[in-house]
């Protein structure tokens, strides 16, 4: 079984809580109030995708330009 160290909120753990926490609130909104949200869903798939194939996440960039270090690989 792999495990995330859970020692700190480190660059790599906040990119999953955010992708998770994305992925709820529009599921959920697409359910409460319009189909639609469901875009929002798909384009936080797609950069997961992006993300595994190419190394690269806008989110990532931006939180590593506010300070935030990551573990798993290079962070700039």
């Amino acid at each position: 079984m792999y495990l995330l160290d859970r020692n700190g909120w480190y660059l790599e753990r906040i990119i999953f809580f955010m992708a998770g926490i994305f992925i709820l609130v529009s599921t959920l909104l697409a359910v409460v109030h319009s189909i639609w949200w469901l875009i929002w869903t798909t384009l936080v798939g797609l950069n997961l995708v992006i993300l595994s194939l190419t190394g690269f996440c806008p989110a990532a960039v931006m939180l590593a330009r506010l300070g935030i270090k990551g573990r798993l690989g290079k962070s700039e």
